[in-house]
């Protein structure tokens, strides 16, 4: 027992699979560093900057996240040990068949939720599981729907959260999810930046 009545510390038990292994997240962001270090399974983090992210003019919007976590896996490719697993993602923001990423500066994620306000969007998130000899990728869409909001409302928002690393400008863990989401259909953990109850049946599969 740890000292509170009713209550004991459990060690999270590693499935066999991945006893041995090293766990490593391949991404930057925090929000997927928080949501991964929920899933109790130990990992490291690696960073590779200035990773390119492009992909072809003619891809489907539903594609390019896939597209873009392989792009990131194979930049890992070349310094992977046999033990490794990678993990790599990457989230984009649809509507209306338009795809929203990271804003620039304050005047596009403005212009980004104005087009988000009252309206129905999609949030895909593509992730690429990745070992020496073998690659697993899926995608999950969410559905989020966004209540009409006023421009003194959008702009304190940017100006107080400053969005610039979220796709569609926005995070649903902050003020914006709080006041502005009212429906979600799909994943919370997705619109967030990882899709962790997916990954996690997929690594057990790995």
């Amino acid at each position: 027992m740890d000292g509170r009545r009713g209550f004991r510390v459990v060690e999270h038990n590693i499935p066999a699979n991945l006893q041995g292994r090293n766990i490593i997240l391949g991404s930057q962001s925090p929000r997927r560093l928080e949501l991964l270090t929920g899933v109790k399974l130990p990992f490291i983090v690696k960073i590779i900057d200035n990773i390119d992210e492009s992909f072809p003019p003619n891809l489907p919007v539903n594609e390019i996240p896939i597209y873009i976590a392989q792009k990131k896996a194979d930049a890992y490719l070349t310094s992977m040990l046999d033990n490794d697993i990678l993990i790599t993602a990457d989230t984009i923001v649809e509507i209306n068949n338009r795809m929203l990423g990271k804003p620039i500066n304050r005047d596009e994620a403005i212009s980004m939720l104005h087009t988000l306000a009252g309206q129905t969007h999609h949030v895909i998130t593509g992730v690429c599981i990745t070992a020496k000899h073998k690659a697993v990728t899926f995608s999950t869409l969410s559905s989020v729907d966004v209540a009409p909001l006023s421009s003194s409302e959008i702009e304190y928002y940017v100006d107080a959260f400053q969005p610039y690393d979220k796709a569609g400008a926005y995070g649903i863990q902050e003020w914006f999810g709080y006041v502005a989401v009212e429906r979600i259909e799909g994943s919370f953990y997705n619109v967030m930046g990882l899709p962790v109850q997916r990954l996690y049946r997929e690594l057990l599969r790995f």
